[in-house]
């Protein structure tokens, strides 16, 4: 079982900095196609909603849709700020002040 273990990790540890060594090596000779660098520009903030949508509605493995569930405020609050204003960190600086007044005052 621990050679099985030894070797995923291996494994992961091959596959993963593999991946982050081509962009090294290769540098400015490798090219995405446009239609890919455009569809690149989008994996962050996919990445962050599918690390934030679970925290926010589910932060004890159930799904809280509680006044006592102040995540939820607090990141529909920056997400709101994220899309009017179009600035990162004032999304992020409203949604901590919103959480934290929430966990305040709830």
């Amino acid at each position: 079982m621990t050679t099985y273990l030894a070797l995923a990790v291996v494994g992961m540890v091959l596959v993963t900095y593999g991946i982050r060594l081509s962009f090294l090596v290769f540098g400015d000779r490798l090219r995405f196609p446009a239609w890919l660098e455009r569809a690149l520009r989008y994996v962050p903030a996919a990445v962050l909603t599918a690390l934030i949508v679970p925290m926010a509605l589910a932060p004890h493995d159930v799904v809280e849709l509680f006044p006592t569930n102040a995540y939820l405020p607090g990141a529909i609050v920056a997400a709101l700020v994220a899309f009017w204003s179009g600035h990162t960190l004032t999304a992020i600086v409203s949604g901590f002040l919103v959480y934290g007044l929430w966990r305040w005052l709830v």
